[in-house]
């Protein structure tokens, strides 16, 4: 690890094989906590490569525990890599359940908070549900719920060895980058939020190397989902794209009113709000328009408004909350 510190300070990057054998190396516990502290704090001081990235990634995947679901779902996972910043409460999750509520089948690759104050593992364990890596709950769960939820962790070893260093560092790291890309089920479909548009980039080069369905979002204030605070850019499989909100059919709205809260409580409760039908409008438009997005990454052919038309069904007629209770009573 010496030597792999001191060519990061001296500003050199790793090929994809360097930068795999490195994280193989960090889950099997072969350097010790301060140097891995180290690792990802040089990593935090300058711009990941593409070739780091894919290395890096390609580790978690060769060393994720593997999961076979028993149906040919045609999955959707919404993820958004976090660090941005912003403390919002947990748009992507709830979106999950709406597309879920909408009839779609979502994987949900999520974790802990480490650089917010709830991510979204943090406001599943908060409102009962228990994390999982048993091949037949998480079949029950998209059968009966159209959803599972997977608990990184659960399924990364070299996750959960640098879980606590994360914590303790308490900042974005490459791990945020990583967290959308190595779900264990690998969906066909995906919607990732990035918190900037380089890394948007980096992730674009990626995704068209595979032959997922995909559309990468950025707010281009800073949020890593559809804010509508501001403009925001797409990448997907039919290029780039700039929209206004206006373009929705929206107004933009204060940041205030998509803040989640200092804590997992009072995220729960935003989450809860929107469920029940009982959360503003601008929290209510900001989840739909999130789940819009995501329904057309899958249904190409349909136009927003038709997809903000299933989803907001979805989550009025109690579709989106009948998805979470069962997934709570599996």
């Amino acid at each position: 690890m010496k030597d792999i510190l001191n060519h990061l300070f001296s500003q050199k990057t790793f090929s994809a094989l360097e930068a795999k054998n490195i994280l193989t190396n960090i889950s099997e516990n072969k350097y010790n906590n301060s140097q891995v502290a180290a690792f990802m704090a040089a990593f935090c001081m300058r711009t990941i490569t593409v070739s780091e990235l894919q290395g890096f990634r390609d580790a978690l995947l060769e060393l994720c525990l593997p999961i076979k679901i028993s149906n040919d779902y045609n999955l959707i996972d919404l993820c958004g890599t976090g660090g941005d910043g912003k403390d919002t409460f947990n748009i992507s999750t709830l979106a999950s359940f709406v597309v879920a509520g909408a009839g779609y089948k979502v994987a949900k690759h999520g974790n802990y908070g480490v650089s917010s104050g709830c991510g979204s593992s943090n406001v599943m364990e908060y409102l009962g549900y228990k994390f999982t890596n048993d091949e037949s709950v998480l079949n029950q769960s998209l059968t009966e719920a159209g959803i599972c939820f997977l608990h990184a962790p659960l399924f990364h070893p070299a996750m959960k060895t640098v879980a606590p260093i994360r914590k303790e560092l308490g900042v974005k790291t490459f791990f945020n980058m990583l967290g959308p890309m190595v779900n264990p089920l690998q969906p066909k479909n995906q919607m990732v939020g990035v918190f900037s548009l380089e890394l948007a980039r980096l992730y674009a080069y990626l995704y068209q190397q595979s032959d997922k369905n995909y559309t990468i979002v950025h707010a281009l204030d800073g949020y890593d989902e559809i804010s509508m605070t501001c403009d925001f850019k797409t990448f997907s499989n039919k290029g780039e794209q700039i929209y206004s909100v206006e373009d929705l059919g929206f107004d933009k709205i204060h940041p205030s009113t998509i803040a989640g809260g200092s804590t997992v409580a009072q995220g729960a409760q935003i989450f809860t709000a929107v469920l029940n039908n009982s959360a503003t409008t601008q929290q209510n438009n900001v989840v739909l328009c999130n789940a819009a997005l995501a329904i057309q990454t899958i249904e190409k052919e349909k136009t927003f408004a038709d997809c903000f038309y299933l989803a907001e069904e979805a989550l009025l007629n109690g579709k989106a909350k009948q998805s979470f209770t069962t997934l709570l009573g599996i």
